[in-house]
Protein backbone atom coordinates (compact mmCIF):
# COMPACT_ATOMS: atom_id res chain seq x y z
CA UNK A 1 0.00 0.00 0.00
CA UNK A 2 2.98 2.42 1.13
CA UNK A 3 4.60 1.83 -1.92
CA UNK A 4 1.37 2.43 -4.49
CA UNK A 5 0.53 5.57 -2.69
CA UNK A 6 4.45 6.84 -2.15
CA UNK A 7 5.05 6.29 -5.77
CA UNK A 8 1.67 7.86 -7.22
CA UNK A 9 2.24 11.01 -5.24
CA UNK A 10 5.43 11.22 -6.40
CA UNK A 11 4.74 10.60 -9.99
CA UNK A 12 1.46 13.45 -9.51
CA UNK A 13 3.54 15.90 -7.91
CA UNK A 14 6.56 15.54 -10.36
CA UNK A 15 4.10 16.09 -13.19
CA UNK A 16 2.65 18.69 -11.99
CA UNK A 17 6.02 20.78 -11.54
CA UNK A 18 7.62 20.17 -14.31
CA UNK A 19 4.17 20.50 -16.37
CA UNK A 20 4.26 24.31 -14.83
CA UNK A 21 8.03 25.15 -14.66
CA UNK A 22 8.22 27.64 -17.38
CA UNK A 23 5.14 29.39 -15.83
CA UNK A 24 6.96 29.22 -12.61
CA UNK A 25 9.79 30.74 -14.34
CA UNK A 26 7.76 33.52 -15.64
CA UNK A 27 6.00 34.23 -12.50
CA UNK A 28 9.17 34.87 -10.79
CA UNK A 29 10.74 36.67 -13.91
CA UNK A 30 8.43 39.57 -13.11
CA UNK A 31 8.68 39.82 -9.25
CA UNK A 32 12.18 37.52 -8.42
CA UNK A 33 15.23 36.42 -9.96
CA UNK A 34 13.41 33.83 -12.45
CA UNK A 35 14.82 31.00 -10.95
CA UNK A 36 11.64 28.95 -9.30
CA UNK A 37 10.44 27.09 -12.35
CA UNK A 38 14.07 25.85 -13.28
CA UNK A 39 14.60 25.16 -9.23
CA UNK A 40 12.35 23.39 -8.36
CA UNK A 41 12.12 21.57 -11.93
CA UNK A 42 15.36 19.96 -10.54
CA UNK A 43 14.63 19.35 -7.20
CA UNK A 44 11.42 17.44 -8.33
CA UNK A 45 13.58 15.75 -10.88
CA UNK A 46 15.71 14.36 -7.93
CA UNK A 47 12.70 13.33 -5.95
CA UNK A 48 12.00 11.15 -8.95
CA UNK A 49 15.33 9.99 -9.53
CA UNK A 50 14.66 8.56 -5.84
CA UNK A 51 11.61 7.06 -6.93
CA UNK A 52 12.40 3.30 -6.09
CA UNK A 53 13.93 4.13 -2.86
CA UNK A 54 11.16 6.30 -1.37
CA UNK A 55 8.48 3.31 -2.60
CA UNK A 56 10.34 1.36 -0.19
CA UNK A 57 9.55 3.50 3.06
CA UNK A 58 6.70 4.21 4.78
CA UNK A 59 4.71 7.35 4.20
CA UNK A 60 6.00 10.00 6.78
CA UNK A 61 10.14 8.76 6.29
CA UNK A 62 9.43 9.04 2.67
CA UNK A 63 7.83 13.03 3.14
CA UNK A 64 10.93 13.16 5.48
CA UNK A 65 13.71 11.88 2.94
CA UNK A 66 12.12 14.34 0.01
CA UNK A 67 12.27 17.16 1.94
CA UNK A 68 16.10 16.29 2.16
CA UNK A 69 16.46 16.03 -1.03
CA UNK A 70 14.67 19.73 -2.09
CA UNK A 71 17.08 20.94 0.59
CA UNK A 72 20.51 19.22 -0.80
CA UNK A 73 19.15 20.19 -4.58
CA UNK A 74 17.00 23.20 -4.81
CA UNK A 75 18.93 26.54 -4.80
CA UNK A 76 17.30 29.70 -3.93
CA UNK A 77 14.85 29.53 -1.11
CA UNK A 78 12.70 26.86 -2.26
CA UNK A 79 14.58 24.37 -1.49
CA UNK A 80 15.06 25.61 2.17
CA UNK A 81 11.63 26.05 2.05
CA UNK A 82 9.57 23.12 0.93
CA UNK A 83 12.35 21.13 2.48
CA UNK A 84 11.36 22.37 5.89
CA UNK A 85 7.41 21.63 5.14
CA UNK A 86 8.15 18.32 4.09
CA UNK A 87 11.22 17.45 7.01
CA UNK A 88 8.72 18.92 9.75
CA UNK A 89 5.74 16.68 8.56
CA UNK A 90 7.74 13.59 8.13
CA UNK A 91 9.23 14.12 11.81
CA UNK A 92 6.34 14.92 13.60
CA UNK A 93 3.69 13.26 15.28
CA UNK A 94 -0.22 13.10 14.97
CA UNK A 95 -2.25 12.46 11.87
CA UNK A 96 -2.07 13.99 8.44
CA UNK A 97 -3.30 17.70 9.26
CA UNK A 98 -1.11 17.46 12.74
CA UNK A 99 1.79 16.76 9.90
CA UNK A 100 0.80 19.29 8.26
CA UNK A 101 0.55 22.29 10.97
CA UNK A 102 4.13 20.74 11.97
CA UNK A 103 5.19 21.70 8.41
CA UNK A 104 3.27 25.20 8.12
CA UNK A 105 4.86 26.11 11.44
CA UNK A 106 8.56 24.86 9.91
CA UNK A 107 8.26 27.26 7.12
CA UNK A 108 7.42 29.96 9.39
CA UNK A 109 10.11 30.05 11.25
CA UNK A 110 12.42 28.92 8.20
CA UNK A 111 11.29 32.02 6.23
CA UNK A 112 10.64 34.28 9.57
CA UNK A 113 7.34 34.87 7.81
CA UNK A 114 3.15 34.56 7.79
CA UNK A 115 -0.08 35.25 6.13
CA UNK A 116 0.22 38.33 4.46
CA UNK A 117 3.48 38.69 3.46
CA UNK A 118 3.21 37.36 -0.08
CA UNK A 119 5.02 33.93 0.09
CA UNK A 120 3.90 30.29 -0.27
CA UNK A 121 2.15 30.71 3.09
CA UNK A 122 -0.45 32.68 1.70
CA UNK A 123 -2.13 29.29 0.63
CA UNK A 124 -0.17 27.15 3.14
CA UNK A 125 -2.25 28.55 6.02
CA UNK A 126 -5.27 28.62 4.33
CA UNK A 127 -5.40 25.20 3.53
CA UNK A 128 -4.09 24.32 6.75
CA UNK A 129 -6.87 25.59 8.03
CA UNK A 130 -9.18 23.75 5.40
CA UNK A 131 -7.93 20.49 6.42
CA UNK A 132 -8.50 21.37 10.24
CA UNK A 133 -12.00 22.15 9.52
CA UNK A 134 -12.42 19.34 7.68
CA UNK A 135 -13.36 20.83 4.55
CA UNK A 136 -13.65 17.93 1.33
CA UNK A 137 -10.58 17.48 -0.64
CA UNK A 138 -12.24 19.83 -3.50
CA UNK A 139 -13.22 22.59 -1.22
CA UNK A 140 -9.40 22.57 -0.40
CA UNK A 141 -7.89 22.59 -3.82
CA UNK A 142 -10.38 24.86 -4.85
CA UNK A 143 -9.59 27.25 -1.29
CA UNK A 144 -6.05 26.93 -2.36
CA UNK A 145 -6.56 28.22 -5.92
CA UNK A 146 -8.40 31.45 -4.19
CA UNK A 147 -5.50 32.08 -1.44
CA UNK A 148 -2.99 31.73 -4.38
CA UNK A 149 -4.74 34.40 -6.82
CA UNK A 150 -4.98 36.71 -3.89
CA UNK A 151 -1.53 37.21 -3.65
CA UNK A 152 -1.61 38.92 -7.12
CA UNK A 153 -3.00 42.03 -5.09
CA UNK A 154 -0.74 41.91 -1.97
CA UNK A 155 2.73 43.75 -1.70
CA UNK A 156 5.62 41.45 -1.04
CA UNK A 157 7.54 41.57 2.40
CA UNK A 158 9.07 39.25 2.46
CA UNK A 159 12.11 37.45 -0.14
CA UNK A 160 13.71 38.63 -3.13
CA UNK A 161 10.25 40.40 -4.63
CA UNK A 162 10.05 42.93 -1.42
CA UNK A 163 12.78 44.83 -2.83
CA UNK A 164 10.39 46.17 -5.60
CA UNK A 165 7.74 47.36 -2.91
CA UNK A 166 4.98 48.60 -4.88
CA UNK A 167 5.43 47.18 -8.20
CA UNK A 168 5.32 43.99 -7.06
CA UNK A 169 1.39 44.83 -6.72
CA UNK A 170 -0.38 43.12 -9.57
CA UNK A 171 1.92 39.90 -9.99
CA UNK A 172 0.77 36.65 -8.52
CA UNK A 173 3.59 35.23 -6.34
CA UNK A 174 5.08 31.77 -7.87
CA UNK A 175 5.87 30.17 -4.18
CA UNK A 176 2.12 30.59 -3.70
CA UNK A 177 1.63 29.20 -7.26
CA UNK A 178 3.65 26.22 -7.13
CA UNK A 179 2.27 25.66 -3.39
CA UNK A 180 -0.89 25.74 -5.33
CA UNK A 181 -0.15 23.49 -7.83
CA UNK A 182 1.21 20.87 -5.58
CA UNK A 183 -2.13 20.96 -3.19
CA UNK A 184 -4.29 20.86 -6.13
CA UNK A 185 -1.98 17.91 -7.46
CA UNK A 186 -2.63 15.58 -3.83
CA UNK A 187 -5.82 16.41 -3.39
CA UNK A 188 -6.49 15.48 -6.69
CA UNK A 189 -4.96 12.06 -6.49
CA UNK A 190 -6.20 11.73 -2.75
CA UNK A 191 -9.69 12.38 -4.29
CA UNK A 192 -9.48 9.72 -6.82
CA UNK A 193 -8.33 7.28 -4.22
CA UNK A 194 -11.49 7.59 -2.06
Amino acid sequence: MSADLNGALIDAAVRTILDNAAELTALDQAIGDGDHGLNMKRGFEAIAAQKAELEALPLWPAVQKAGMTLVMKVGGASGPLYGSLLMAMGKAEGDAVQRFRAGVEAVKARGKSDVGAKTMLDVLVPVLEALEAQADLGEVAALAAEAMAATKDMKATKGRASFLGERSIGHIDPGARSTQLLVTAVCQHLGEKA
